[in-house]
């Protein structure tokens, strides 16, 4: 059973820095195309940032030049460095991915989610 287990959200101060962390796990063929949504107390879920295998990336207007998307594909895991934090950042982030557990086709996962909160 394939699984996206997400760390690294919490408090940070406007201006701060996180880094967030989603490594899966299971019984992995391969992965394809890797993204971060977030999603804000009243809002619909929202893409932030997607990556695939080969490292091309596309990240939100809103967060362009804050926030890059990473993958190492050797361990299976997906980051979001976030910098220049602000309130409107505050948010659950999930991150998604496009799994080919062995033996079987690709399907969709979703992590958990993990808190995000900038103070002003």
């Amino acid at each position: 059973q394939v699984q996206l287990v997400e760390s690294g959200g919490g408090l940070v101060q406007a201006g701060g820095t996180l880094r967030l962390s989603c490594a899966a796990s299971g019984s992995i063929a391969s992965i394809n195309i890797m993204r971060w949504y977030r999603q804000a107390p009243g809002n619909q879920r929202e893409l932030v940032a997607i990556i695939t295998p080969g490292g091309t990336t596309n990240v939100a207007d809103s967060a362009k030049g804050r926030f890059t998307i990473s993958r190492d594909n050797a361990k299976n895991t997906v980051y979001l460095q976030m910098d220049s934090l602000k309130p409107e950042d505050t948010a659950v982030y999930y991150c998604n991915a496009e799994v080919r557990p062995v033996g079987l086709g690709y399907k969709n996962y979703w992590g958990q989610g993990t808190q995000v909160t900038v103070s002003s």
